[in-house]
Parts: C-alpha cells; structure tokens; sequence
C-alpha cells in the first residue's frame, strides 16, 4: 500500500526526532505498518514513550540508520555528516507525488491551500487537507484513493530535508521569516525552494514573478502569475477574502487547479462560497463604537503593510512580540510614510520597531545596516507588557469608529502558544470592550 515508504525504512534502525502532533503520527504509523522495525524517539523532553532526552538529545542521530526529523526540531549548527535525515513529508512525496499539489510561502500559504481545497471539493473531486494547516499527512494516507488529489500546505521547516516534490508545485513569495531555526535567509529560502529542487519534466510550479531569478534553473514546466489576467472572470468585489494580496492567492489556487488539468472556468463559481480562515484580516466586530480586525496570523513587516494598505483606515495598529531578528526596517518607512495616529509595541520585536521609528539604532544584526530616515511623533508610540495593557490604553483613547487592528508582523512565541492563541486572546478582549 505504502510499498516506497516501507522499502526505504525496512530493516533500518530508526529515530523519530521530534514527539510532538507528527512525531506521535510517525510512531503510529510504524507501529501499524512496520512493526518489528527498531524505532526509538529523541526529543528534548523527557515525556512518556521518548527514549533520548535532555540537552544532548539530538546525538542520538548518531546511533540510527535513519532520522525522521519533524519539522519543530533545528539542526543549526549540528554536525549531520554521516546521518540520513528525512521527514514525513520527504517519505510522503516519494509515494504520492503524483497526485499532490504543494503549497508555500512565507505567507498565504493556509489561505491558498484551503482555497484549492475548497474548489476541488466543490467541483466533485475527492480532495484530501494536510499538512502545515495541522494535519500530519501520514495520518491522511489510508483515505488516498488512485484518484484522490491531496493539497498539502508545506512550510519551510517541513521543506528543509526533502528530496522529492509533488506534482504541482505553487511558491507564493518568500520574505525573512524563521531566522531563529534557519540561522540566514538563504537558508530559509533554499528551503522553500525545495518544494521545486526536484520536479521532473511532467511537474509543474506556479510562481510569482518575483521568484524567478531565484528558481529559473530549478524546473521544466512554469506557470508565471504575471501572465495570467482574471479580472474578466472574476468579480472581485464579491470575494470573501479581501487585499490585493489574497487577490493573488486566488490567481495561485486557480493556475494550480489548471496546472492538475483542470479547466479553472469550472472552479470560479466556487470562489464565491470560500470561507476565510481565522485570524486572518477577521473581522472581530464592532464593540464600543470601536471595530476591530484580527490579522494575528501576520508575523512579518510585509503582511502588516498589506492588512493596513487592503484596511486603508486603521487608528490602532497592534505590534511586535517575539523577536526573530528580521528586517523591520521596510515597516518602519511605511509607517512614516503611512502615520496611523496610535501605534502600540509589545516584545523585543516591539522594541526594535520603537527604535527604528525614533531613529535609534535597533541593535540588531540583520537590520542595523538599514538606514531609516526621519523619525515620527513619540507620542503616537505605546510599549503594552501585556494585551490588557494594550486594552487600557484603548479605552483612554479610542472614540466611535476608530478601527484597531491586530497585525504585530512578530511571533507570539514570548506570551503565546502560537498565533492562534494570540488572535483568540485579542478577539475575546475586543468583545468585552465598551
């Protein structure tokens, strides 16, 4: 059934590096399928069923024929020679390339993939969800019939140790994001590029224009973003998903569709009935005279600028959180350029973005060599320890049909558990506020 899968592993001593949602899934499916292999798992936590623990946990790698990396885990600066690593996703690609449309980017990736997802099951296709949208694909694979296609959201960590690529491939952009696990950007991009690196002649990537330089010598077959016009077929003011950035991902999720060899005029009927994600330009409400919008799902200065230019009126901007040494510099000019009357900070993230704006060195490695001009009024400026903080502040200052929007273009990982919690955090706030 998995017969490339079981091939690879058979007889192999086996690690599973990693024991969070897609360790537990890989151990599942050794068990069921492989059950006499030699299987152990490593993890920096000592919890039940994880052999190797502890600070030295990633030398286990050493004592085992193959890795099976989950994407959580880094190997930054760990010496890997002699080690053959894999993933899930690298196993899952070897079987069912064929039938797989691949999605990433920095960002739009989990609204592209549900949109394709979308389309297919609504034109009749037998369309299978997984992925970096939280489903572990080897969980999925006892539903793929010959004819199911699975869309499967791939981020750049599940990316990093892959040798195979699906069958349509759609790379959306690629922004500074991850530096903390990748250590650069071009390791990061050279991830992402993985979801092309090693498509055959019958394969196809869907790619903004942008992005050809960097993948010219990558693949055969391309589908370019900028040669393709929809606006005759689409009407835009009837989408549910607003900005001239989700415009692109609607043009991405109709070229894949096409790309897999179906017509895309079947499937734009269908455009009209997606339903947005969460925390993602979600409209929370109105409280308080006061409409808010949650956009926590942002966590690069490139997304908070196309939350506020797609809002075009925002008097409180939520920023910042956990900081990953990226460049802010390209928020600090838009927010000069653009000046939104209440601007509040939170994290190490917050911080560097205060000090671009009043001019202040950032401190940062990766941003102190960019030179942003000007400075803006400091009494615009707000640093909230908390988001109660931030909520106090509102209440003082916002008046009736003022918007606040959550876009912090910065990780949650210093307050949250993700940015799930964070954007649930703001809305249960903001419907409380009044």
């Amino acid at each position: 059934m998995f017969d490339l899968i079981l091939n690879r592993l058979h007889g192999k001593r086996i690690l599973i590096l990693g024991f969070g949602r897609e360790g537990k899934s890989t151990w599942h499916f050794l068990q069921k399928y492989l059950p006499e292999a030699v299987v152990a798992v490593a993890d920096r936590n000592e919890m039940e069923g994880v052999k190797h623990f502890g600070n030295q946990y990633l030398e286990a790698m050493y004592d085992y024929d193959i890795v099976i990396k989950t994407p959580g885990i880094s190997l930054k600066g760990f010496d890997t020679k002699g080690v053959e690593v894999t993933s899930q996703t690298d196993l899952f690609l070897s079987q069912f390339h064929a039938q797989t449309i691949g999605i990433s980017g920095t960002k739009g990736k989990s609204t592209t993939t549900s949109l394709i997802y979308h389309l297919l099951k609504s034109s009749g296709r037998d369309a299978i969800l997984t992925g970096n949208i939280g489903i572990p694909c080897f969980d999925v694979m006892e539903s793929i019939k010959p004819d199911s296609i699975v869309v499967y959201e791939l981020s750049a960590h599940q990316l990093e140790y892959v040798h195979n690529s699906p069958r349509v491939g759609v790379l959306l952009n690629v922004f500074e994001e991850h530096l903390d696990h990748f250590g650069t950007f071009e390791r990061y991009k050279s991830a992402k590029l993985n979801l092309l690196r090693f498509m055959s002649e019958n394969d196809t990537a869907v790619i903004h224009e942008s992005l050809l330089t960097d993948t010219l010598d990558l693949f055969v077959n391309n589908i370019v973003f900028s040669l393709f016009d929809f606006s005759d077929l689409i009407d835009e003011t009837a989408l549910p998903i607003l900005g001239e950035h989700n415009l692109l991902n609607v043009k991405a999720a109709l070229l894949a569709c096409s790309a897999y060899g179906i017509d895309y005029r079947e499937v734009i009927p269908h455009l009209y009935t997606f339903k947005p994600l969460e925390h993602r330009l979600e409209p929370v409400g109105t409280f308080g005279g006061v409409t808010f919008v949650n956009d926590s799902i942002s966590t690069i200065p490139q997304a908070t600028i196309a939350a506020c230019n797609t809002l075009k009126k925002v008097d409180f901007l939520l920023l910042g959180g956990f900081d990953r040494d990226i460049d802010y510099s390209p928020l600090a000019v838009y927010l000069k350029q653009n000046p939104i009357p209440h601007l509040l900070f939170t994290g190490k993230a917050g911080e560097r973005m205060m000090a671009l704006l009043v001019g202040a060195s950032t401190g940062s490695a990766t941003s102190a060599s960019a030179k942003v001009t000007g400075a803006v009024d400091e009494s615009t400026l707000f640093h909230y320890a908390n988001m109660e903080e931030a909520f106090t502040y509102l209440k003082t200052h916002a008046k009736s049909g003022d918007v606040c929007l959550l876009s912090p273009a910065a990780s949650s990982y210093d307050q949250y558990k993700n940015f799930e919690e964070r954007g649930r955090k703001f809305k249960s706030l903001a419907e409380s506020f009044g």
